[in-house]
């Protein structure tokens, strides 16, 4: 069910989406060449306590996940590109890393997710991250009140496209709210003009995705962890963002912090 939030109710959400970007933003600077997957999970759950926040993902179990997932941030390195199931790795110099973290506080949700490179970068690693940050800024723009969602998934696959990347529609954007994954569905490739109409008081997430040589993926045996087939990098960007009249709002956005 599709439902619609009140701008008060929008204003409930801020709280969960500026301390998502704050998490994200201090992960980011804590992460480095030598930090273990289960650092920064644990980091993660310290930054949860301490903010009275709920995670939405300790014991999240759709009907894609092997088992409840058990940790409170997805951590995807190179050729994983979603739903990373954090476990015993230590990061090592040119790691392509991608975090995805969503929690409710108050009883809202907010979701957002972010590439980078720890060490030294790859020229490609680097365009495959800026190509999923550009697709982002470019489905943000596209969520409009009176647009549809084959507009924002449309602008999204002509940014893909444009650099040459395929694009996988088997996870994509989704309604968020007091759930963490609600409708309308938002692929990352799409027809403009058609699907479902957007109103105002619409919360999304939007999530690029992208895989450097394939559209193709692979479910690791840890029953979560999603990995190109081909063994190319992933890069996935995401923010939460609400529509209203004025235009969409970004309750994750990071930039006040002085990050992109």
């Amino acid at each position: 069910m599709i439902e619609l939030r009140t701008p008060t109710e929008i204003e409930q959400m801020r709280p969960a989406g500026r301390f998502v970007a704050e998490t994200l933003a201090t992960l980011r600077d804590e992460t480095a060449v030598g930090t273990n997957l289960l650092e920064i999970d644990a980091r993660a759950h310290e930054l949860i306590r301490r903010a009275g926040a709920e995670s939405c993902y300790i014991d999240y179990h759709p009907s894609f996940g092997a088992s409840p997932f058990g940790k409170v941030i997805c951590t995807s390195v190179n050729d994983a590109v979603l739903h990373g199931l954090p476990h015993d790795y230590v990061l090592r110099d040119g790691d392509l890393v991608t975090l995805d973290f969503a929690v409710a506080i108050d009883g809202w949700v907010a979701d957002s997710a972010i590439s980078f490179i720890v060490g030294t970068p790859r020229d490609e690693d680097l365009r495959l991250i800026d190509t999923t940050e550009r697709a982002l800024d470019a489905a943000i723009r596209a969520a409009q009140a009176g647009s549809r969602t084959g507009d924002i998934s449309a602008a999204i696959a002509a940014v893909a496209h444009g650099e040459g990347y395929a694009i996988n529609t088997d996870f994509g954007g989704h309604g968020v709210g007091r759930e963490m994954h609600g409708d309308p569905h938002i692929a990352n490739d799409g027809r403009p003009g058609r699907g479902f109409p957007l109103r105002a008081g619409l919360v999304v997430a939007l999530e690029p995705w992208f895989l450097a040589t394939t559209d193709k993926i692979v479910t690791d045996p840890d029953g979560w962890t999603l990995r190109s087939r081909d063994g190319s990098r992933g890069s996935h960007s995401e923010h939460t963002i609400a529509i209203t009249e004025d235009g969409p709002i970004v309750l994750t956005d990071r930039s006040w912090l002085g990050v992109d």
